[in-house]
């Protein structure tokens, strides 16, 4: 038998292979190749992690310590692959779970209206609800109320009253940051943001005046800003639509050129920011957008400045983002993405994504969670304790298995495998040579995968190639050479992300 000779026939153009061979060297071509973002591997697996769930959306979700907080719309949690009334337990409005687990624990405060908005203190003993309610444990709450963590009960004295909604909250070492709907605190005129103090309670002199819903509010890392998202255009005495930084001694509006990226206010495009991250310096936007391709997208800004340093234009409203690491993970019902560079429209909602947070290109994290109606969004809010990512919102599935209202995700090590390759493509049509075709696959948390061609237990050669689900596959064509004339060989193709490992059908081939 002669020595075989591995080849690869070009489809398009050559292209430099990375390849680990058992033989010669190997010239590589593929079709349709896809262009990566810059860093791989995303810092949670897609794969979701077991949790209990609720029977209505979850509005928002905080974390202290191994517990995690969710405030919503739903009336009763159920464990996780159960249908509703199945097993279930009674939590109106607000529940608690064990971060580990997923499972509720006892610390179930009895809540008379919906819950929009939860946060946690920096030392991790306070928690902190806003919404509708009027009563909490059977004692006078308007639209804020306080828990102490360690025992799960209301903090006595510290009541707040509001007269309309909070939807946004932000806790700091001394100061409770209020948005929402509402027009005073404790009776004093307070416009749709205002601030009281963490140990009392009482009013503070803060006052921007916002002119419409504040929806998301943040503190800069070292403290001399607070960001401010939501639908008005004036705040802290000055224009400023939808984003604003403001100063926290005097609720005075600077100067922010970010800004300026989101589309001023018309009758056909009202874009809010609806969540706001920061992260070192910088300070992230997330947009959802009223009317026919109106600004949906996420921004990042220098923390100091406002200055805007990326910006993606995703079209399908966006709820939620949570940055770890370097990427920004981001809620949605993204459908467009094509301005960045990534999928257009027709190819379906993309519920979950992730950006990297240095340069606003997409990453390599696909997992879905499958809102429950044409109204309703998927995702609306995130939490994280530094390894995991909790998702609150109105879906009904995630990753095509039902789980309703609530999931998370970790850095469990495996991921998503790849998908199985098919069987490649075999034939022999010039003497002593085999050609193999074999095309790329999907894996919801990698972009670039290894593919390795099999000849019986023997690998001819391995590629790395980059395919996402919005272009057409890559296709690598290898010629094995050298081969003995009559004999019939079997060939396979192995694709792996570095961890997980699929194998196609076995297919052979007489050589000529």
């Amino acid at each position: 038998m002669k020595k075989a000779v591995l080849g690869v026939v070009t489809a398009a153009a050559v292209v430099a292979a990375a390849l680990v061979p058992s033989g010669p060297s190997v010239q590589a071509a593929t079709r349709s190749a896809a262009s990566a973002p810059p860093g791989f591997g995303s810092a949670l697996s897609s794969v979701q992690q077991s949790s209990w769930q609720t029977n209505a959306s979850v509005n928002a979700v905080a974390v202290a310590g191994n517990l995690v907080f969710a405030g919503g719309l739903f009336t009763r949690v159920r464990p996780p692959g159960k249908a509703r009334g199945v097993g279930d337990a009674a939590r109106k409005y607000f529940a608690v779970f064990d971060r580990t687990t997923g499972v509720p624990t006892r610390f179930a405060p009895k809540v008379n209206g919906p819950v929009w908005s939860v946060a946690t203190s920096p030392d991790g003993k306070r928690v902190v609800i806003g919404g509708d309610f009027t009563v909490v444990d059977g004692a006078p709450r308007s639209r804020v109320a306080m828990f102490d963590v360690g025992t799960g009960k209301l903090v006595a004295g510290w009541d707040p009253v509001v007269n309309y909604r909070v939807a946004a909250l932000k806790v700091t070492g001394s100061i409770v940051y209020l948005g929402g709907s509402f027009g005073s605190v404790d009776k004093v005129a307070r416009h749709r943001i205002a601030a009281v103090s963490l140990s009392t309670g009482a009013l503070l002199p803060w006052d921007p005046d916002a002119d419409d819903d504040v929806h998301a509010i943040e503190v800069s890392t070292d403290g001399t800003r607070v960001f401010v998202g939501g639908g008005f255009v004036e705040i802290g005495g000055r224009s400023s639509h939808s984003l604003a930084m403001l100063s926290p001694a005097t609720g005075a509006a600077y100067d922010m050129p970010a800004a300026e990226a989101i589309p001023p206010l018309t009758p056909d495009c009202d874009s809010r920011v609806k969540d706001i991250e920061v992260q070192g310096n910088k300070v992230f936007a997330a947009n959802a957008g009223s009317g026919i391709g109106c600004y949906d997208g996420v921004l990042a800004a220098d923390a100091k400045t406002g200055k805007l340093i990326w910006q993606s234009h995703c079209l399908g409203a966006t709820e939620a983002i949570k940055a770890i690491g370097n990427w920004l993970y981001k809620g949605s019902h993204a459908h467009d993405c094509s301005a960045d560079g990534g999928f257009p429209d027709k190819t379906g909602m993309h519920h979950l994504l992730v950006y990297s947070a240095i340069t606003g290109k997409l990453g390599p994290w696909f997992p879905n969670a499958t809102a429950g109606g044409e109204t309703l969004v998927g995702p609306l809010s995130f939490a994280c304790g530094g390894n995991d990512l909790w998702a609150g919102g109105d879906f009904v599935e995630v990753n095509g298995t039902p789980q309703e209202g609530l999931t998370r995700f970790t850095t469990t090590p495996g991921g998503a495998a790849p998908a199985r390759p098919a069987a490649p493509k075999v034939a022999s049509a010039r003497a002593n040579k085999v050609t193999i075709a074999f095309e790329t696959v999907l894996d919801r948390d990698n972009l670039t995968l290894t593919y390795s061609v099999y000849r019986g237990s023997t690998r001819i050669g391995s590629w790395s190639r980059t395919s996402n689900s919005w272009t057409k596959p890559t296709v690598t064509s290898v010629t094995d050479s050298g081969l003995t004339s009559r004999q019939t060989l079997s060939y396979h193709v192995e694709v792996s992300d570095g961890r997980n490992v699929q194998k196609s059908p076995t297919v052979s081939v007489k050589v000529r």
